[in-house]
């Protein structure tokens, strides 16, 4: 899907790059479904927010997310395929123990309040739609997820994920229904609008963690692993490496990906904003109340994409979340079987993480807490937590002794150390708003 077979015994040339639609998409894989992933009920939920306080302000965080974002799991992708492992696995043949398990510890904590949110908000959708209660579609959703990773082979996860990011499109079909003052999102996009205030810095932290988040870093690098798995190359020795033309393949899927995710994100906004924000309702909390608020005001066509997309993407998300907890703590542990490719009964404690990461996740929504509320607020703790693990990323791909010639670029470099910088600066921006 995204790599080339090479013979072990004599090298082989590169093939020239595809020109057709059918090449292009054949190259698409682990970039492609990271990128839809990014775009789950939690970021559909901040984008609303977004959209519905501030109207069309906060558009060009999508052109000033797409680049870092990019970078970052360009570097992600690039680490798993040089180095054959994953970035837990890295980080843990290069840093103290404290270090490796301070950064699975961030990314766990992230993830399990995230699947919270994600299944809550999509009970919420199938609410909306079918009128049972989200009480009983949550441990509904739950079940038929860890069923999906427990009994279906990566390759057809893989490709039943690929299929289903077509979802996404329908949020770009909403914002055309919505009919928006064009004269004004342009403005909006290529003018930035800042305010210093709480709110307003908490829906930027909220944009940024939703966008570049943590469990993205690892699950890149290590559907990299396992796309080379999948391939037969089973130990370290034989997935170290890669030719100009993998690379390239990758540059373009991941790039492919992160454009869906940013182009989603921007008509996202766009729509709420035209909506919601227009006619004045600006405290929209939850992508189920601005499901509801876009019935009259952008028709019965646009709720029904917004609400269907709000339960795809969390069908997408959810597995996402808890596979990289799994893969951070399995590479972590240094365990022989931390992989999907693997039946559950020969990686018992790798599949035991994906079945407690989503168990936990559930009884958030149980627990008293709203869960509907927890979309928006996993998303700033996204974009609290991603700083440190931007860093981790940049230094590991930029190490020789790791990457070796494919080091990063003077530009990736760049791209890494401004994500790290804008993300901290906006975490520490609204932590001193706050006090």
């Amino acid at each position: 899907m995204s790599k080339v077979q090479i013979e072990p015994s004599k090298p082989s040339p590169e093939r020239k790059p595809g020109h057709g639609v059918r090449d292009f998409l054949k190259e698409l894989g682990p970039g492609l479904i990271t990128g839809a992933a990014d775009d789950d009920p939690s970021g559909i939920s901040t984008y609303s927010v977004a959209g519905a306080s501030y109207g069309y302000a906060t558009l060009w965080t999508a052109l000033l997310s797409f680049p870092l974002m990019a970078a970052i799991q360009l570097m992600c992708a690039r680490l798993g395929m040089v180095t054959g492992r994953g970035l837990a696995s890295v980080i843990r043949t290069r840093y103290p123990r404290w270090v490796l398990w301070l950064a699975c510890l961030l990314v766990i904590v992230a993830n399990v309040f995230n699947i919270g949110a994600d299944l809550g908000g999509m009970a919420d959708g199938m609410q909306m739609i079918s009128g049972v209660p989200s009480y009983v579609w949550t441990p509904s959703f739950a079940v038929l997820i860890v069923g999906l990773l427990f009994w279906t082979s990566y390759r057809t996860m893989a490709r039943v994920f690929k299929w289903l990011t077509m979802v996404l499109f329908a949020y770009v079909v909403t914002a055309f229904l919505a009919h928006p003052n064009w004269s004004a999102v342009l403005r909006a996009t290529f003018i930035p609008h800042f305010e210093w205030s709480k709110e307003y810095l908490a829906v930027l932290v909220g944009i940024l963690g939703t966008t570049i988040s943590p469990y993205l870093f690892f699950w890149q690098a290590a559907q990299e692993v396992e796309e080379d798995r999948d391939r037969g190359k089973s130990t370290v020795a034989q997935r170290k490496g890669s030719t100009n033309e993998e690379l390239r393949i990758a540059r373009t899927d991941v790039i492919t990906g992160m454009l869906l995710s940013n182009v989603v994100m921007y008509f996202l906004i766009l729509t709420t904003a035209a909506t919601l924000h227009l006619h004045g309702m600006k405290n929209i909390e939850t992508a189920k109340q601005a499901a509801e608020a876009l019935r009259p005001l952008a028709g019965q066509g646009a709720y029904w994409l917004f609400t269907l997309g709000l339960i795809g993407t969390g069908m997408l998300a959810v597995p996402v979340l808890a596979g990289s907890c799994a893969y951070a703590i399995g590479e972590a542990g240094n365990w022989r079987s931390a992989s999907l490719n693997v039946k559950p009964r020969l990686a018992p404690k790798f599949y035991a993480v994906i079945g407690a990461s989503i168990v936990v996740g559930l009884a958030f929504d149980f627990t008293g807490m709203n869960a509907v509320k927890m979309l928006f607020w996993s998303a700033i703790l996204n974009g609290l937590l991603a700083p440190p693990l931007v860093v981790m990323v940049v230094l590991l791909t930029s190490d020789r002794k790791v990457m070796g010639a494919r080091a990063n670029s003077s530009t990736m470099k760049v791209l890494g150390w401004i994500c790290a910088l804008v993300m901290t600066a906006a975490a520490v921006a609204l932590l001193l708003s706050m006090s």
